[in-house]
């Protein structure tokens, strides 16, 4: 297997003289030894790049979607390079507002919102509240307070991704459904209502889908339902798929914008409309690198060759949960070749706890070495656990040769803080 693609890398990834790579003018070898693995490495100069690049395609009222990867450094850079906030529970709305986010450019989604979320919601004067349910709608109606609101749809459209990050088909948790009619039904109640003013629409078809003919077939379903409602705002939610192995190559979110705004055009929503996103993973993914050590490497003839790290499925669940795949390195030598056959997996006791199933090293992968996982920024992090106990890693932003943690790394006594 040739050396990894330097297209799966941050955007700053340098290799020196001697094939060690830095990110943000900092070796990653240098930041193992000093900080620890595992770790998770960012490319702030990427990070704020992708952000930019979302507000010029879409303008303003494009989203970052913070299920993806939030701390209040993330939120505070996506608010400084001029995006919006997407969050989804009261938890993701609390660190945004403490990472001085102003809560108009705050978007509240998710599917069971409690009256509390809602209330604090209200009460901070949160920009769009993202409306999902009859139940939401009552909730909403006894409160009386002013909301501005979408309404999440249910376009019927089935994207080319995995069963459980598919979002938009008529069988989901997530909307209202055209199809049905209750997506109109909504559309009156809500009207009925003074206190509520409707601003558009949304719709969101999945995550990890890297066809524009699926984003553009989503516009042609909505366009009918939604131009004849007179509404201002419609948003066609994230899930821009991003490549994370050899051959796989992923639209930018320049090519996404336009293949949605040719779709609006040919579909007749008006020209006026505010069309807007909610990228997430395409800000976040390729940002990022996880850094382990290797810890045992056991050969089974015949068979195949684990090599065991210190992190595992509490630092990455994504192969445990949707059989995600995933490339690794060594950072001592990043343009090796990787002839080398291994399953890469983690220190727990579970025999799925798999990160790379059938890895690609350099021959002379030796225990001690570090290792390197790259486009992990997206859903590491956040879905991150303490299963076995395992402290969770740290989060640092590397920038101008320069590393600033923004999430400390867990310590043992932190296991303890919540037990009574």
């Amino acid at each position: 297997m040739p050396p990894l693609p330097r297209h799966l890398l941050p955007m700053t990834a340098a290799v020196g003289d001697g094939g060690r790579l830095s990110v943000g003018g900092v070796d990653l070898l240098d930041i193992a030894a000093e900080w620890g693995t595992p770790a998770f490495v960012y490319d702030e100069a990427h990070l704020r790049a992708r952000c930019r690049e979302a507000v010029d395609a879409f303008g303003d009222g494009v989203a970052y979607a913070s299920k993806a990867f939030l701390c209040k450094a993330m939120a505070a850079l996506a608010y400084e390079e001029g995006m919006h906030i997407d969050v989804s529970t009261g938890g993701e709305l609390h660190v945004a507002l403490a990472a001085g986010v102003p809560a108009e450019r705050l978007v509240l989604h998710g599917n069971n919102k409690s009256e509390a979320e809602l209330a604090r919601a209200l009460e901070v004067g949160v920009g769009r509240i993202i409306v999902d349910s009859f139940d939401e709608i009552d909730r909403l109606e006894r409160m009386g307070a002013e909301a501005f609101v979408l309404l999440r749809v249910t376009p019927g459209i089935e994207a080319h991704t995995h069963e459980y990050v598919m979002t938009g088909q008529e069988d989901s948790k997530f909307g209202f459904s055209i199809a049905s009619g209750a997506a109109a039904r909504a559309v009156e109640r809500v009207r009925t209502l003074p206190s509520i003013e409707l601003l558009g629409l949304h719709a969101h078809i999945g995550s990890q889908v890297f066809l524009l003919h699926s984003f553009q077939k989503e516009v042609e379903v909505l366009a009918p339902f939604f131009a004849p409602l007179g509404l201002p705002e419609l948003v066609i939610g994230g899930g821009l798929g991003v490549a994370y192995v050899v051959g796989e190559e992923s639209p930018t979110i320049y090519e996404w914008s336009a293949a949605i705004r040719e779709a609006c055009t040919a579909a007749g929503v008006p020209a006026e409309t505010r069309v807007t996103a909610e990228p997430g993973r395409s800000i976040v993914a390729a940002a990022a690198v996880t850094l382990y050590t290797v810890g045992t490497i056991k050969q089974l003839p015949g068979i195949r060759t684990y090599v065991a790290v210190d992190g595992g499925m509490s630092d990455n669940p994504r192969p445990v949960l949707y059989g995600s795949g995933y490339e690794a390195f060594l950072p001592r030598a990043t343009d090796a070749e990787r002839p080398k056959q291994a399953t890469i997996v983690g220190k727990h006791c579970e025999s799925g706890d798999v990160l790379v199933r059938d890895a690609c090293l350099p021959d002379d992968l030796a225990v001690g070495d570090v290792l390197a996982t790259p486009v992990t920024g997206a859903y590491g992090h956040s879905m991150a656990s303490n299963y076995n106990k395992v402290t969770r890693p740290p989060v640092l932003f590397v920038r101008d040769g320069q590393v600033r943690p923004v999430v400390r790394r867990e310590t043992l006594d932190d296991l303890l803080h919540l037990d009574v």
